[in-house]
């Protein structure tokens, strides 16, 4: 016969919850988790009339020359700090990653900008085409013109937003370089 001190002792006992996180759990209907889930989706949540302030953004910094081709992943950084300076013109590729296309990662409409910093010694090199995925895309230049030229000396910064305006179809507005000496 089971003795009703064995039986207490075997019920674990409470946990302390304060009167704020019930007050938390008020209105719950159902699985938490379910209703956590339709709050936000977990990638890519749209948020309206966010106000933002001071955003952190990845900036990956590189002690690397920019000359040949330049990728730029844009899923895992929005500025690209290149320190060495640079030893040849280069064209700047952005992409997803090394595995994915920006395609892939973007919808129609969707807009991101990037920036890329390259450094400068005595002979200035530039940017002197601009892919996505791979594939050329003339950018719209502020000023209507291409950079033709970098900056001795200084650190350059192109900064570019790019518009996904149907599959594999990209608006791009460039500026730079803006020299920063």
């Amino acid at each position: 016969m089971t003795k009703a001190r064995d039986i207490a002792s075997a019920i674990p006992a409470p946990s302390t919850v304060s009167s704020a996180e019930l007050g938390y759990l008020d209105g719950v209907t159902s699985a938490i988790q379910t209703q956590l889930d339709t709050k936000a989706a977990s990638s890519a949540p749209t948020l309206t009339s966010p106000i933002l302030i001071s955003p952190e953004e990845r900036t990956t910094v590189s002690a690397t020359a920019a000359t040949g081709t330049v990728n730029f992943d844009a899923s895992t950084q929005g500025v690209l700090y290149y320190t060495t300076n640079a030893s040849g013109n280069w064209t700047l590729n952005v992409r997803g990653t090394s595995g994915a296309t920006l395609n892939s990662i973007l919808v129609t409409g969707d807009a991101i900008t990037v920036s890329f910093l390259v450094t400068n010694g005595a002979t200035a090199y530039y940017q002197t085409a601009f892919n996505i995925d791979g594939s050329v895309v003339t950018p719209k230049y502020s000023g209507g013109t291409a950079p033709a030229s970098g900056n001795a000396s200084a650190i350059d910064v192109y900064t570019y937003t790019i518009v996904k305006t149907a599959s594999a179809t990209f608006t791009v507005f460039g500026a730079g370089p803006i020299k920063y000496a």
